[in-house]
């Protein structure tokens, strides 16, 4: 598997893992909790993970780059 199908595979658990971070967040309302969570560490959670998979879409792009241009130096 290329690296670059490997981070946009992450990327987008990543990003499906944060959405359902943040629903979570909704859910637990301010003074609840969802699985032992508060609503403030669920809140941190998704925006962790969404940063997480954003940054590991750009990699993705750029190593597909990489790969097309054919620099083996860089693989």
């Amino acid at each position: 598997m290329k690296k670059s199908k490997l981070m946009h595979l992450s990327s987008i658990i990543l990003g499906i893992w944060g959405g359902l971070a943040l629903v979570m967040a909704w859910l637990a309302g301010e003074s609840g909790t969802v699985f032992g969570f508060s609503q403030q560490h669920l809140y941190s959670d998704a925006i962790a993970l969404e940063v997480i998979a954003i940054s590991a879409g750009v990699c993705a792009l750029y190593r597909r780059q990489l790969e097309r241009e054919g620099d083996s130096s860089y693989l």
